[in-house]
């Protein structure tokens, strides 16, 4: 065994944490174009990409065409108590407000969830010269505004491209839910968008393109900037576009969709749905709320996306929603959660430490041995196995802990970082929104001195000094990471360390009596 071998293992395990959890995320999104971060695109740039897009048939292959440049006009109002949208001339839903107060951006205006570029409920036909006609005739409407705060309500428009007559009939909800329903006279082969994802949460941490879910229940994550032109699905029920905290999906669960992504100039992920002549389905357009989402349907539920871990992380969030509800505050729901997750796990974190423990009370005949058999790797490998079987220590004990807690760790960090039901949530004093960074950077100051604390509480044997300088650095590196995290994040991190600081404490003294207690048995 390498004479640093176990010291190694905690330092690769610590900074294999650290790595994925900042480098990894940060590099995905360094991908990215740099003006993908906020920007939203024009309707030109949609128009010159679209049109090659191909699209499978029974008999053919056909093409969506190209959009032309248009206007906004709007024809229809549609107002609740949660938002309001837009209707324009074209059948596109243009607008889409947000009226709850924990959902305005910083200079107090409404969010505004659909972007300039492509919108939902656009219909792009197949045959270019009747998708040109489309975008220069008007819908008309059988009502210019409607009011859905107490009850659901209709609005059918029409237009007509010389012999093929477009209805759309749409049923707006409440929650942002909407049932569509499109007849297309003649047949004439169409595609139908849920226009380009939201652009109002675009971050280096949360994955933002498009989520298709197949009927087997599998999802396919298409990031944006990862997306092929022309990639084909035809087992799909749900197909939603989507930044960190919003989405506009489309879904259909008695059937299923055509669909074809495509991609504008900036790699953007955009879907498109194989129409037909007499086409139904719903979608939502607004926050990717669990409850609101699990309202509509259980199963869209799957659009919050947590990434690598989200089979720990599902159940992770509906516990922290179960202790929400009986406590009544996201804040001390996070600070209950961390310490509920740390007695759970305390027996292995325990069997860790007093390995760590064992292994710093023999470090003085480790580092003997390392001396007396500098020259022979072979004979240093069997006495230092002969003395951790004779100690009963485990060179791993205090390694395979913390790998084990790794994965629960990042389910948190997913579903902390994902959860837009901590946006506006107030936690106490100074933290009145827990999806965003602490102002004045107390908490992720107390999350680097705890862990500067736990770290010096820890028992270490580190045999070479630059692992210990760059073990010390790590409180220092986390502390500069943490300053920009939402302080939800930073307070499960805080309240980790602070029961990390405790049960080493507690460990510590327990093995200090042990050690006494052995020390007066040989006397």
């Amino acid at each position: 065994m390498d004479k640093l071998s176990t010291q190694k293992r905690v330092l690769i395990a610590t900074l294999i944490s650290f790595a994925f959890f900042i480098a990894y995320e940060y590099f995905y999104i360094s991908k990215l174009p740099k003006n993908e971060q906020n920007a939203t695109l024009s309707a030109k740039q949609i128009s010159n990409n679209t049109h090659t897009t191909q699209v499978p048939t029974n008999t053919e292959s056909q093409s969506i065409s190209n959009a032309p440049i248009t206007t906004n006009k709007t024809l229809v109002i549609i107002k609740s108590d949660k938002f309001e949208a837009n209707i324009d001339e074209l059948g596109r839903i243009s607008k889409f407000y947000l009226n709850e107060n924990k959902y305005k951006l910083e200079d107090d205006t409404r969010t505004q969830l659909v972007t300039d570029s492509l919108k939902p409920l656009e219909i792009r036909f197949s045959d270019n010269s009747l998708n040109q006609l489309s975008f220069v005739t008007p819908f008309v409407a059988d009502k210019s505004e409607i009011d859905v705060t107490s009850e659901s309500q209709v609005v059918t428009l029409t237009q007509k491209l010389n012999d093929v007559i477009v209805t759309k009939k749409i049923t707006f909800y409440k929650s942002g839910k909407y049932d569509i329903s499109i007849n297309v006279s003649n047949d004439a082969d169409y595609f139908i968008t849920t226009g380009l994802r939201p652009s109002v949460a675009i971050d280096a941490y949360t994955v933002h393109g498009a989520l298709l879910r197949h009927v087997d229940n599998k999802l396919s994550v298409l990031e944006d900037g990862d997306v092929d032109a022309n990639e084909k699905y035809n087992d799909i029920n749900v197909a939603a576009a989507s930044d960190r905290y919003y989405t506009s999906l489309l879904y259909a669960f008695d059937k299923t969709f055509n669909v074809v992504m495509s991609v504008d100039d900036a790699k953007n992920a955009l879907i498109f749905i194989k129409g037909s002549q007499n086409f139904n389905a719903s979608g939502y357009i607004g926050p990717k709320t669990n409850s609101v989402l699990k309202s509509i349907d259980e199963r869209l539920s799957d659009v919050v996306e947590y990434g690598w871990f989200t089979f720990i992380a599902k159940p992770m969030f509906k516990f922290l929603d179960f202790l929400h509800n009986y406590i009544g505050n996201w804040g001390w729901a996070i600070v209950a959660l961390t310490i509920i997750i740390r007695v759970v796990l305390f027996p292995l974190t325990y069997k860790g430490m007093l390995s760590m423990n064992k292994l710093k009370e023999l470090a003085p005949k480790m580092k003997e041995l390392q001396t007396k058999y500098k020259g022979d790797p072979q004979k240093l490998n069997t006495h230092m196995m002969e003395l951790y079987k004779k100690h009963n220590a485990n060179p791993m004990g205090g390694c395979l802990p913390i790998l084990l807690q790794i994965p629960i760790f990042f389910a948190i960090y997913r579903v902390l970082l994902n959860a837009i039901e901590l946006k506006g949530a107030e936690w106490i004093l100074w933290i009145n929104d827990l999806s965003a960074m602490d102002p004045f950077f107390v908490l992720p100051i107390l999350m680097g001195a705890t862990m500067f604390l736990q770290q010096k509480l820890t028992p270490t044997t580190f045999t070479d000094p630059m692992q210990e300088k760059i073990m010390k650095f790590l409180p220092l590196i986390f502390t500069f990471f943490f300053v920009t995290f939402p302080a939800g994040l930073t307070l499960y991190w805080f309240v980790n360390n602070v029961c990390s600081v405790i049960q080493q404490i507690f460990v510590n003294k327990l093995f200090e009596k042990q050690k006494n207690k052995n020390a007066e048995a040989k006397v």
